[in-house]
């Protein structure tokens, strides 16, 4: 009985892996064909940074001259 579960797992075993790796090549090629190709040149930016707030000098506070006294 033994030699006869071998024997099938050996003929069965090759046709499910032969199987499931073609159905995972064909997912990875779909995968691949979904992006869009975009002509040679073109140039896209997909984020943009956050402009920095200026804020005006004045709120920053005064400035106050010294002179060094020894």
């Amino acid at each position: 009985m033994l030699y006869i579960i071998r024997i099938i797992l050996r003929l069965i075993f090759p046709v499910v892996l032969k199987s499931m790796f073609s159905k995972v090549q064909q997912q990875a090629q779909k995968q691949g064909r979904q992006e869009p190709v975009k002509p040679e040149g073109s140039i896209s930016i997909d984020y943009v940074p956050p402009k920095a707030k200026t804020g005006k000098t004045d709120a920053l506070g005064d400035f106050v001259d010294y002179e060094e006294i020894k």
